[in-house]
């Protein structure tokens, strides 16, 4: 039978194989963003538990990394199997802690389960090479093993699937991990260790420690038996983990900030791009890294795409992410809700017309209208930086080159969005835009088999696809001699 949500509202750590509290009484209290009740209260851990955390990853790396891919893939297997049974269970807790709509929690669950089985099946398939020698004497091999002891470092707004990202192919290729969750919802996080205990994990592999983001990164960042940092989060939060880092020379993947554009032609079909624009902003309350941060529309179909877009835009529910039918839910905290109105204020005070929302729900809390911003112009706030709010901002152009010289007038290059219905335009375009990510004629592509990372600030490596795995794997290069070749 499936667990109860009491059963992943676990307040502790879990190093080397056991549950336990931090050295320190202090804890950090857990609220749903919906109706503020405290969920409960994790460890306020710091320096001293994550030190022990890095020491069982170390300690067990030994025996995990001697363990055959077929092991490890069906110990992901079953992983995969006992996500999808609590699967509701799972997206109950993480609309309770992070405040999305349950379908939306649903889908993240079972994309977290999607990814664990992607690995699963990726564990067997990390192949080395043997190279054509040029010497008669000598034979060459590249082997692959895994990188080490791995830190990871997951976000608030997708807690499930972005460390699934992580733990999955550190798994899958032989490495262990130490997990620091967000503090805003770390159950998620912690409901992993619970579960990879219960499929039979070995101690010590999957650590999981909450608390000071600052001292438990500091920690991770510099000490010597971490072997690589991989880290979903802001561009500053991740520039200040890579000169940490530095100091130990750690391999690192970092999944930053974006600024994604989403463009419409002239030319596009304007249901099918209204459609994919509510997707691409109001999801999780628009805050995601690749939603759609600046919508660019052509002049000759602007208008008729601002009333279209607000038209749908002020007819989305607004709601606890449990109830039935709720298509956005509250925002994270109330420094969420403060960025948002400076937004609008800066917005408004140069000249935005508000045409949906713009203003706190009747709901009151962390509820937000979805708001929709028209006359927009790049002196704008919301321009360089990254929203992470439920506002879409539209701004009107002339011609192919200035929308994609707008589009890639940025520091961040992960997701961008375009709809046209021209072949040539689709390929001209795909190949100038600066981005990670492109989506033509589509809001939502995200996929398990895709590789997932940015260009410029937006970040380092790869996630997801054939490529997630190389980020956890180092290649050796074995040459041969004495072989009696000659």
């Amino acid at each position: 039978m499936p667990h109860t949500t009491e059963h992943f509202l676990r307040n502790a750590n879990l190093i080397n194989g056991e549950w336990v509290h931090a050295d320190s009484a202090d804890t950090i209290a857990v609220t749903n963003p919906a109706d503020n009740t405290v969920l409960g209260h994790i460890p306020r851990s710091g320096k001293a538990e994550t030190q022990r955390a890095i020491a069982a990853a170390s300690a067990a790396l030994t025996e995990w990394r001697r363990t055959s891919p077929a092991t490890r893939a069906q110990l992901l297997r079953d992983l995969h199997d006992v996500i999808l049974k609590n699967q509701k269970v799972l997206a109950e807790l993480l609309t309770l802690e992070q405040g999305k709509p349950l379908a939306e929690a649903m889908a993240e669950v079972a994309s977290s389960a999607a990814y664990v089985l992607w690995f699963a099946e990726e564990a067997r398939r990390i192949y080395g090479d043997v190279v054509p020698s040029p010497w008669t004497s000598r034979k060459i091999l590249v082997t692959k093993e895994p990188v080490g002891v791995v830190a990871a470092i997951t976000p608030w707004n997708f807690p499930s699937s972005m460390l699934a990202r992580k733990l999955a192919p550190a798994l899958a290729a032989g490495c262990t991990i130490v997990v620091k969750p967000a503090t805003q919802t770390p159950y998620s996080g912690i409901a992993w260790g619970i579960l990879c205990e219960e499929v039979g994990i070995p101690k010590g592999v999957v650590n999981i420690i909450t608390g000071s983001a600052s001292e438990i990164g500091d920690e991770l960042c510099a000490n010597p038996a971490v072997n690589k940092i991989t880290f979903t989060g802001s561009t500053p939060v991740g520039k200040i983990l890579l000169k940490k880092a530095a100091d130990t020379v750690k391999k690192v993947s970092m999944e930053l900030g974006g600024n994604a554009p989403f463009i419409v032609f002239d030319d596009a079909d304007i249901e099918l791009a209204v459609e994919g624009a509510i997707n691409t902003k109001f999801r999780n309350s628009g805050q995601t890294c690749v939603c759609t941060n600046r919508f660019l529309v052509q002049k000759g179909i602007y208008d008729e795409f601002v009333t279209r877009f607000a038209a749908h835009v002020n007819q989305l529910k607004v709601g606890n992410g449990l109830e039935k039918g709720t298509q956005q839910g509250p925002l994270i905290d109330e420094k969420a809700i403060a960025k948002v109105e400076a937004f609008i204020a800066d917005a408004t005070a140069k000249g935005g017309k508000i045409t949906a929302g713009g203003k706190r729900h009747a709901l009151g809390g962390l509820f937000f209208e979805p708001t929709v911003i028209s006359n927009v112009d790049p002196s704008m706030s919301f321009f360089k930086e990254e929203i992470f709010g439920p506002i879409a901002p539209i701004y009107s152009f002339d011609t192919e080159a200035e929308a994609i010289q707008i589009a890639n007038d940025t520091e961040y290059g992960l997701a961008c969005y375009f709809y046209t219905s021209s072949l040539g335009r689709s390929f001209r375009v795909m190949d100038a835009l600066h981005y990670g990510m492109v989506g033509i004629n589509e809001g939502l592509i995200t996929a398990v088999e895709a590789p997932f990372g940015g260009f410029k600030e937006s970040g380092m490596g790869k996630e997801g696809g054939r490529q997630g795995i190389e980020e956890y794997i180092e290649s050796k290069y074995v040459c041969i001699g004495g072989l009696g070749l000659d």
